[in-house]
């Protein structure tokens, strides 16, 4: 007779048997701050790219045979510097790397202040280690220069290579500048003539975007905020009202946050995500398989001393068919998450097996809940 789900063992999650790994978030709809489930428009980081070069490798920069864009780069960078009419003979360097230089303009930022650049090498450099990223103008989507970068690189990886054999740790073709670069020019964007903000919620919901307005109003005064659509809350600015403060007293504001049910499946690893609010209708699931071991043994025959024969070697073979006794777990309609994990677990089922069933629920119209496979 099949076990009830009352009867059924109320382990906790970390207990999964065979491996079974299933993370699940903690109380649902916990207090959260504004500003960490949502962020406000126009306050955002702005991507900055830009190509240079980078010299002082010792052996392990482009081959300039291989990559004519650094051999016209070295060129170009002499000649502005005075030193013309070199052959392609004259230059046979392995000291210089062709690189995509990228950063991030963070919001407000003003001119003198420093950011980090990450370095890429574009050619078939093997290391970057111990080099110097020369003068890099650094664009804007719009084409304008913003910043401009220099200095020593810093790579986390390393490549050691022998005559037989090489050890390659992360990867040392990528590298990063601290502090490499000057902010030249200020994105214009003034805080003080917005007459309302928007909030962007990171994760849409209506029931969230509710919640954000109700605990605005309680602190800035009824009719402040407003929903404009699932993801947006506007904020209006009372008179003259400081922005930068107002946007300082909202964004520690804490509000429950709401998601829809969703069961996220990564079938490359076997981790599965059920959040809080799934729930399944009633459902009997059995699991069961066939298990086919196969074991290859060789043995020697050799032939007598002194006799005349060849040594020959015979492989065997055992084969051996396991079937799993199996058996029906009867969940209860409308089960909680740990009804379904417990459930699980009377099963012994692994992760792999745990996918499949929820599959198979899903298919079976009793999972009420989004399932996404990643």
């Amino acid at each position: 007779m099949a076990p009830s789900s009352a009867a059924l063992p109320r382990r906790a999650l970390v207990a999964l048997t065979l491996g079974l790994a299933l993370m699940v978030p903690g109380t649902a709809g916990a207090d959260v701050r504004i500003k960490d489930i949502a962020q406000f428009e126009g306050v955002r980081e702005n991507q900055l790219v830009g190509y240079g070069l980078v010299v002082g490798l010792d052996g392990t920069g482009d081959t300039l045979r291989n990559s004519p864009f650094t051999r016209k780069s070295i060129e170009g960078m002499l000649e502005r510097l005075g030193v013309g009419n070199l052959s392609q003979d004259d230059l046979k360097t392995r000291n210089t790397a062709a690189v995509m230089v990228t950063a991030k303009l963070p919001a407000f930022s003003r001119r003198g202040s420093t950011i980090d650049v990450t370095v890429s090498s574009l050619g078939d450099a093997t290391s970057l280690r111990g080099g110097t990223l020369i003068v890099t103008p650094l664009t804007g989507a719009d084409g304008e220069i913003y910043a401009v970068g220099q200095g020593p690189v810093a790579v986390a990886g390393y490549k050691a290579q022998g005559n037989a054999a090489s050890v390659t740790e992360g990867v040392p073709t990528v590298a990063r500048v601290p502090n490499g670069a000057i902010v030249e020019r200020e994105v214009k964007f003034a805080l003080s003539s917005l007459n309302s903000v928007r909030l962007a919620l990171r994760t849409p919901d209506f029931t969230t975007a509710e919640r954000v307005r109700d605990v605005i109003d309680d602190k800035l005064g009824g009719g402040t905020a407003r929903v404009l659509d699932s993801g947006t809350v506007e904020v209006l600015r009372r008179g003259k009202e400081d922005v930068p403060g107002m946007l300082a007293a909202i964004e520690n504001l804490k509000v429950k946050s709401d998601s829809p049910a969703k069961v996220v499946i990564d079938e490359k690893t076997g981790t599965i995500v059920i959040g809080e609010n799934v729930r399944i209708d009633r459902v009997a699931i059995s699991e069961g398989g066939l298990t086919v071991k196969v074991k290859e043994h060789y043995k020697v025959s050799q032939p007598e001393p002194l006799s005349i024969g060849n040594t020959v070697v015979v492989p065997e073979t055992s084969l051996k068919v396991e079937e799993k006794d199996t058996k029906f777990t009867v969940l209860d309609g409308d089960v909680s998450l740990q009804d379904l994990v417990d459930g699980l677990n009377a099963i012994g089922v692994t992760a792999r097996q745990t996918i499949s069933i929820l599959q198979a629920i899903k298919a079976a119209g009793a999972l009420h809940a989004e399932l996404e496979v990643i």
